[in-house]
């Protein structure tokens, strides 16, 4: 493995993507840390403390820690994300919408472009409610977090954080284009393993301290392993639907009868539903937990992690993002045309309707499955974990990112390597990323 590192410092192009995305996600930890004017930082530390376990902490795990120190990426790319799925939903539902993503790249670079527009929309939405909610909160002495409320403050929030919000959703796009990996995804995964260290040293705290057990920790530990497991043994796991391709002439060349397979991915969404799922429920949640009234903050409670309202809207949204995303990214229709244009059928099928119906069949019970898969990683970590008042929230959602990321991003360097001859990470085992 460590000779594969090495090997990525000898190829011009792989190097310099790599080190691209590197810098990209240094500038991006760096933005963490620049705080919005106008905050009381102790009285607003403070009130993260008591939010630690609920919506507030979920969201500022995405965020990095942003949201706690209320810097300017404290909207973090939650925003890109609820836009991007505002516009995948209306590419079925509005036909201009649709036949706009039927134009190839043009029409793609519209739609991209109307994400942007739908993106710093809801950056002034949400920054507005979050600063008007900050100025209703106080410290544990009463101090108000904003020391000087007003309209001054509220424009100057808002202009910082959506402006925080553009700027990373231009360093994910960066990243896409000449970094290594999925930059959205990488800004996700980078947020959320950056919290380990401290996790870790409140846990050790915690211990010395007599509040959690040695037991405890083994056991939360042992089950993280075996999270990690099913992950990385269910997302390599596919269906292989044998294609046959009968012997055929194309002009003066023979083709002789060939034996391949179309692999189906048990989840064939990846990550995106959980990612989705999140970031439908904490848009409005968080706006509700910096409002100062009581049936909103009840409102914010009940999404809180590990509450059972809050389980049932999560994995609702979990199986119908599989369903969803999986429909946007995978055709029948389309591949068995395909099929059938080559020549090609699936032995006891009829080419044609048949194979794009038996492929759709095939594709809904894994679909059914996957979806099943990712809600039990997804809620029952948590639940459990939950269960014994750890100082952090670090759930099955946040494990299922960051393995697979991880799982995609290694993919890539692994088939620049070898498009160049050289060895992967792993003598004699191909790395595959979900897509």
């Amino acid at each position: 493995m460590f000779e594969a590192f090495q090997n990525i410092f000898k190829i011009p192009e792989l190097k310099k993507r790599v080190l691209f995305s590197l810098g990209m996600l240094a500038v991006y930890r760096v933005g963490c840390h620049i705080p919005t004017p106008g905050i009381d930082r102790i009285a607003l530390a403070h009130f993260f403390k008591q939010a630690q376990g609920t919506l507030l902490g979920l969201f500022d795990m995405f965020s990095g820690g942003a949201l706690e120190r209320l810097t300017v990426f404290a909207l973090g790319i939650m925003p890109y994300i609820s836009s991007s799925i505002i516009f995948q939903l209306l590419t079925v539902v509005v036909p201009a919408i649709e036949k706009l993503s039927k134009e190839g790249e043009s029409g793609r670079k519209k739609i991209i472009q109307y994400t942007r527009y739908g993106t710093i929309l809801l950056s002034v939405v949400q920054g507005t409610g979050v600063a008007v909610g900050l100025e209703s909160m106080r410290g544990p002495a009463g101090e108000l977090v904003v020391p000087s409320p007003g309209w001054g403050f509220r424009i100057m929030t808002v202009i910082t954080l959506t402006a925080g919000t553009a700027f990373v959703m231009w360093l994910g796009e960066q990243m896409s284009e000449k970094g290594i990996g999925n930059g959205i995804s990488l800004i996700i995964f980078a947020g959320i393993v950056v919290g380990i260290p401290k996790a870790m040293v409140n846990t050790v705290k915690l211990m010395n301290a007599g509040q959690i057990s040695l037991f405890v920790v083994i056991f939360v530990l042992a089950l993280m392993s075996a999270v990690i497991a099913a992950i990385v043994f269910i997302e390599r796991g596919q269906r292989r639907l044998p294609i046959h391709y009968a012997k055929r002439a194309v002009g003066l060349k023979t083709f002789n009868a060939q034996t391949s397979h179309l692999p189906l991915k048990i989840n064939m969404a990846g990550v995106i539903p959980p990612i989705f799922a999140s970031s439908i429920i904490m848009f409005p949640a968080t706006i509700a937990n910096f409002i100062d009234i009581p049936w909103v903050k009840n409102f914010a409670i009940s999404l809180s992690p590990g509450n059972w309202v809050y389980n049932i809207f999560f994995v609702a949204f979990i199986i119908f993002f599989c369903y969803f995303y999986t429909a946007v990214t995978f055709n029948p229709i389309d591949v068995a045309e395909n099929i059938k244009k080559h020549g090609g059928y699936i032995p006891g099928i009829r080419p044609g309707k048949e194979t794009s119906d038996f492929m759709d069949s095939v594709l809904t019970r894994l679909t059914f499955a996957g979806a099943i898969y990712i809600s039990i990683v997804c809620v029952l970590p948590s639940i459990l974990i939950g269960k014994f008042n750890l100082p952090f929230y670090f759930g099955g959602t946040a494990l299922l990112i960051a393995v697979g990321v991880g799982m995609d991003t290694v993919a890539q360097i692994e088939s620049h390597l070898i498009t160049r001859n050289y060895e992967g990470f792993l003598k004699g085992v191909r790395i595959r990323g979900r897509k």
